[in-house]
């Protein structure tokens, strides 16, 4: 199979450049490994899924770097965290940038090792899966936001896919790209995998097949609240191990959890987190959506479409460097009056799928399956108006649309392709 180019690949090159460290984290099969391999050809590549390696690095982490001296890409440095302290005294050592390339799956105990170790040193990255954008070999690469300027610059380079519930049935692990790969197969070697490896090392799971059990309840509440008691009622577990098993899941890079926006008006605002798997193709091989037709038309369809508009969302922000925990958010609350027919006046719950903030502005997005979509959709973005010190920017309803236009004044309808 050809390689597909990523967008981090200029930032990568950067990075050598600038830092002593480089640092790209991701879940498993996204491409680590490929990428560094493709943009640092010349230099020496070890990788700790090797026994010997691994223990060599964990008990004799100065020997280890002496056979494996810089500059040297290390592979799933995860598996030995003994290890950063050496790289911290090699990196110290030296005034040369571009000494190490790691990489590694678990991204949350990695942080934790970077921040003790190599904090200044290193410059981070997170690959995800394929993007669209990828996929279809475009090159344009700013984050995604709901405006005029964003538009006209995406739209010099837009592609639009012959049938875009394809894409996101096939999901966007990069070996899927290959038209021989089996789908069912490589997801269920894909989940084998984990959960008899990832898992293991994550915590101690002793049921796995309970684990399994939970890993498909999880995926069936995609785009939705995290319930942590309504799972463990499904799996027969308590909400103790519900929630452990939510943040292996999440310290894996297979789900986000995407958070409430805070703010002292909204005060009755729901405070509990939404649930994202982080790939759609493992949405529907967990819930048995075998056929892009048949998701297209199912009853999760616009939950999969939702947590693939997030996900692409998130990946356009993290392609080009930027952590987006400090951008995106949602909101769920009662702070919106709205109006019966009858002119009664009600209080029902408002809710807006997304909200990205920067500059001081607030952006706020509906995401819908369908063609066809209305300004009414968007009634609950007026909340955002309560919120003093910051501006409600450009909102926009992320659907099926055949082409971007004006809503009304303030609002857009954007085609899921202009992510």
């Amino acid at each position: 199979m050809d390689y597909i180019s990523r967008a981090l690949e200029s930032r990568l090159r950067k990075y050598e450049k600038t830092y002593k460290a480089i640092m790209v984290t991701g879940a498993r099969q996204v491409g680590k490994s490929t990428l560094l391999k493709h943009v640092f050809p010349d230099r020496r590549y070890v990788s700790l899924d090797d026994p010997f390696l691994e223990q060599q690095a964990k008990e004799a982490g100065d020997m280890f770097l002496t056979f494996h001296a810089p500059p040297v890409t290390i592979d799933e440095v995860q598996r030995a965290g003994e290890l950063f302290r050496y790289i911290k005294i090699r990196c110290d050592e030296s005034e040369s940038k571009g000494l190490f390339c790691l990489s590694g799956s678990q991204p949350f105990h990695l942080m934790q090792n970077v921040s003790e170790s190599l904090s200044g040193r290193i410059g981070i990255v997170e690959l995800s899966g394929l993007s669209m954008r990828e996929c279809m070999n475009d090159p344009f690469n700013r984050h995604f936001l709901p405006t005029l300027e964003y538009a006209a610059e995406r739209g010099k380079t837009l592609q639009k896919p012959e049938n875009i519930w394809e894409i996101i049935h096939l999901g966007g692990y990069p070996e899927l790209q290959n038209e021989e790969k089996e789908w069912s197969a490589f997801y269920a070697d894909y989940v084998k995998t984990y959960i008899e490896r990832d898992v293991r090392e994550l915590a101690t799971v002793q049921d796995l097949g309970a684990f399994r059990q939970f890993l498909i309840a999880a995926a069936a509440r995609t785009g939705e609240l995290l319930n942590y008691s309504n799972i463990a009622s499904e799996i027969g577990k308590d909400v103790g191990t519900v929630k452990n098993w939510i943040s292996i899941l999440e310290a894996s890079g297979i789900i986000y959890l995407l958070e409430p926006y805070t703010s002292n008006v909204l005060k009755r605002a729901i405070k509990s987190p939404k649930l994202y798997f982080r790939d759609t193709g493992l949405v529907c091989y967990l819930t048995r959506w075998l056929t892009a037709e048949n998701l297209a038309y199912g009853a999760m369809s616009g939950a999969i479409f939702e947590t693939f508009v997030v996900s692409e969302i998130l990946k356009s922000f993290a392609n080009e460097g930027m952590d987006y925990r400090h951008f995106v958010s949602y909101y769920r609350g009662r702070d919106k009056k709205k109006v019966r027919e009858g002119g009664e006046k009600l209080e029902l719950e408002a809710e807006i799928d997304l909200i990205i903030e920067e500059n001081g502005v607030l952006y706020p997005i509906e995401i819908k399956k369908n063609a066809q979509v209305k300004a009414s959709m968007t009634s609950a973005f007026e909340v955002l108006d309560q919120v003093s010190g910051k501006e409600r920017g450009m909102g926009a309803v992320i659907c099926n649309c055949p082409d971007i236009g004006m809503l009304r004044e303030n609002i857009l309808q954007v085609p899921v392709w202009y992510i």
